[in-house]
């Protein structure tokens, strides 16, 4: 049975109700492709061979979802049934043929495999985001599709501005989902791959990677802040040597701090203290 609870699910997708047998045919491995469209790229071979030996034995007891395309059958759902099935050695395997359009088509091939949990964290994101892209989805409308808040699906998305290379690390599991959401908030590529580095060497956890992107950003915030007084102190010094004529220093220490105005006679020392008398209210 299609699971429920899900968004829609599959059987509101298409009149699919897999405990019959109405409609069930019998159809050659051979004729049958996956669908390249399809969101799973990643499968288990252990997983994959002790499914194999179950359906040496008792056969393939769910009937994959299959569309019909010229001489060939597509599938909609069931490829890792499909897969277990040509590894058995079976000739035929049971389908339901159904006519869908290329937008249901990649809908239900999602809906499987969330149903499943057989998606990594990046082929969801990829999923969801080529839904959006090219069949015109809005986050609200995923959101009903696939039984997920529209927050979820936004931070799933987000997933894809990862640099390359974490992204890799997210699809074969070395890094976790929380591990990835964590590192979106570094945008450098190069600070991504030094945390990625010191979370797998040091088996950080989740938590332990976040206070370390705190500190981490924290320490960014307060050097980018001294860059900026540095900059602004430049200004004022460079105000104040035109001003006397000669070169001026600021020296800060948190709130407070020091204005030296160097000399280098007694004689311009005499000019500094008229130039000084000079200013209003002095």
């Amino acid at each position: 049975m299609v699971k429920k609870g899900l968004g829609r699910g599959l059987g509101a997708l298409i009149d699919v109700d897999e405990s019959q047998n109405n409609g069930v045919l019998e159809i050659k491995i051979t004729n049958i492709e996956p669908n390249s469209n399809q969101p799973r790229r990643y499968f288990d071979d252990d997983k994959l061979s002790q499914l194999a030996e179950s359906v040496k034995t008792h056969g393939v007891v769910q009937p994959i979802i299959v569309r019909k395309e010229g001489d060939i059958y597509r599938i909609i759902a069931g490829e890792r049934r499909w897969r277990a099935a040509r590894l058995a050695g079976l000739d035929t395997i049971p389908a339901i043929v159904k006519d869908v359009s290329n937008k249901q088509l990649m809908e239900m091939a999602l809906i499987e495999n969330i149903q499943r949990e057989d998606l990594n964290p990046i082929e969801e994101a990829e999923a969801f985001n080529r839904l959006m892209k090219e069949f015109s989805m809005t986050q609200e409308q995923l959101s009903v599709t696939v039984g997920k808040s529209r927050s979820a699906i936004a931070n799933s998305v987000r997933l894809l501005s990862l640099c390359d290379e974490v992204r890799k690390l997210v699809e074969s599991g070395e890094l976790s989902n929380g591990h990835a959401r964590a590192l979106l908030a570094i945008e450098n590529k190069d600070i991504q791959l030094r945390l990625v580095a010191q979370i797998i060497e040091k088996k950080l956890s989740v938590r332990e990677t976040e206070d370390l992107i705190k500190r981490l950003l924290s320490d960014k915030k307060k050097e980018k802040t001294v860059l900026e007084n540095k900059e602004v102190y430049s200004d004022i010094e460079d105000k104040l040597k035109n001003i006397f004529g000669t070169k001026v220093k600021l020296i800060s220490n948190n709130k407070k701090g020091k204005i030296l105005i160097e000399y280098y006679s007694n004689e311009e020392l005499d000019r500094i203290l008229d130039m000084v008398e000079k200013i209003p209210n002095m």
